[in-house]
């Protein structure tokens, strides 16, 4: 199979609130990146969050086997530091094999329930 991707991808938006309506965990709000591997190496991913008012966080480091997809809640980083809620980031993703990687937020803050993805910016 052909690689496709770049290594480095950059989501310059990022905002998680800090509460939701429906059943969790499903209806939770949250913003999740999609990566998709299809090389034959497996990925070693590092995620740094940066902030208006602090320096940048991370690395967050996750691994995406060979030919298989990761969809990480960025909601669910824990180490270094759980991200906070109800605060503007931006995200960049460094990979040591080219990804092809997505963005989305589920908004649930409302009973009308709103959905956003977008593909991110690569370099």
């Amino acid at each position: 199979m052909k690689t496709f991707g770049k290594r480095t991808w950059v989501i310059a938006e990022g905002y998680i609130p800090s509460y939701g309506t429906g059943p969790e965990p499903e209806m939770t709000s949250h913003e999740t990146v999609c990566i998709l591997n299809t090389s034959n190496k497996g990925a070693e991913v590092e995620l740094t969050l940066f902030y208006s008012d602090k320096d940048p966080v991370g690395p967050y480091k996750i691994k995406v086997e060979a030919q298989r997809t990761k969809h990480l809640r960025i909601n669910d980083l824990e180490n270094p530091e759980p991200v906070p809620r109800d605060t503007d980031y931006a995200c960049v993703i460094e990979s040591s094999v080219p990804i092809v990687v997505q963005h989305t937020r589920l908004d649930s803050r409302q009973a009308e329930n709103a959905i956003l993805t977008t593909i991110a910016y690569s370099e």
